[in-house]
């Protein structure tokens, strides 16, 4: 397998490759938990905690796992880091525990983790799947909380509401609001204003990608040089 630089790992797990916004991996915990930013970055740590662990381990362990086994060695391995962190919030975030519910048990069964840890992880050694966990894992983080926030917004106008779960009664105060009389869109806090607000991410993605890739064009058809004169 090609070797693959850090700054294209960085590059894929937090745009060009984003499980969420293109690989469309996770879309149940994705669409399920992020009708305000906090939940949305609660569940992306966690899945970024599971994602990176597992992507070590795998890589660890890859010369020692048989063909035949290594995707059932793979699940095992990423259960038992699903239920360390769960346990984990349990005990300390019990709050916005009970808010995520059964979607952190669910990790377990994310495509992007399991996909990283066969596609990538058992392929590559420990510093590189290391770096995949991570931009992976926050690329996806990112997702999550910019579809949060939008429907937070939109909803709610509200942003950082119930930051005080994950961060303690001090971030209380980090809650930015609209006004008492802001009159939110319901839609956007039901399930179809998730499926809405994915779509216009992806959009956004898409019109950003394609202006940058036509700039490139441009810059790289200037740098040509000129024609030959032809011969007198």
């Amino acid at each position: 397998m090609a070797e693959t630089g850090y700054g294209k790992l960085i590059r894929d797990g937090l745009w060009c490759n984003n499980q969420a916004l293109v690989a469309l991996l996770g879309l149940c915990p994705l669409l399920a938990v992020t009708n305000i930013a906090i939940n949305g970055l609660g569940l992306g740590l966690a899945t970024t905690l599971v994602l990176t662990l597992s992507n070590t381990t795998v890589s660890l362990i890859r010369n020692l796992v048989r063909p035949e086994v290594r995707l059932p060695v793979f699940v095992l391995v990423i259960a038992s880091f699903v239920t360390a962190v769960e346990l984990s919030m349990n005990a300390w975030f019990y709050e916005l525990y009970k808010i995520l519910g059964i979607f952190i048990p669910l990790i377990v069964t994310n495509c992007a983790i399991i996909g990283r840890a066969e596609a990538f992880a058992s392929k590559n050694r420990l510093p590189k799947a290391i770096v995949d966990g991570l931009a992976m894992g926050i690329g996806f983080t990112l997702a999550l909380v910019a579809l949060g926030a939008m429907r937070e917004i939109i909803g709610m106008g509200t942003i950082f509401s119930q930051a005080d779960l994950m961060f303690g009664p001090a971030a209380a105060g980090l809650e930015i609001s609209l006004g008492d009389d802001f009159q939110g869109m319901l839609l956007a806090i039901l399930p179809p204003g998730a499926f809405l607000g994915l779509g216009l991410m992806i959009a956004l993605k898409n019109i950003i990608d394609n202006r940058v890739t036509k700039a490139q064009a441009v810059k790289a058809d200037a740098s040509l040089p000129d024609a030959q004169p032809n011969a007198s």
